[in-house]
């Protein structure tokens, strides 16, 4: 699945994160989503996807920021940053009228249904549900910020069912809509 390779610069981050190199894993988000668009372009021959474009920009722009002011990050706070801006890219492909699963969707499903209004639901039902699912993961980074005695244990519990929850709903909705 397309839309689940475009996630790939988000795990790049999360293991060097969990293992002490923030600006390195900024780094490294932003070098994997800078290959998931030159292969899509260049090898695939697909469209710049919104997603994959505001996450090369997120994790450039925060490695940039962390690079010059010398910020120093805690997990959590740069955490909290990171998964607000792809609330934040999601969302605003809301905004825009234009579900960033679309993009995705068409490269899998005929033409002729691109017009369709179930189409455009199906995919704007899709995207409300990743926002909802990045949400979670936005309110846990910010009680691990601002309340820190909550157990991390449910921090990843939150993000390991707001994530899966997501995926599993995006697969039965495509296979409903396919029918």
């Amino acid at each position: 699945m397309n839309l689940l390779a475009s996630f790939a610069p988000f795990f790049a981050f999360a293991i060097l994160i969990h293992l002490g190199f923030v600006e390195a894993a900024l780094w490294a988000g932003a070098a994997v989503a800078a290959a998931l668009l030159l292969r899509d372009r260049l090898v695939l021959g697909r469209s710049f996807k919104i997603l994959e474009i505001g996450t090369l920009v997120l994790f450039a722009g925060l490695a940039l920021y962390t690079r010059f002011t010398g910020q120093t990050w805690t997990i959590p706070a740069v955490r909290l940053v990171v998964d607000a801006g792809l609330l934040l890219i999601v969302l605003a492909s809301l905004a825009v009228g234009q579900p960033f699963t679309l993009q995705y969707a068409r490269d899998t499903t005929p033409r002729d249904a691109w017009g369709t209004p179930q189409f455009f639901q199906v995919n704007r039902t899709i995207t409300l549900v990743w926002a909802a699912a990045f949400a979670v993961l936005v309110l846990a980074d910010a009680a691990m910020v601002y309340v820190p005695e909550i157990p991390r244990r449910i921090d990843i519990l939150a993000t390991v069912l707001a994530l899966v929850g997501a995926y599993k709903f995006t697969v039965r909705a495509t296979a409903q809509s396919s029918q």
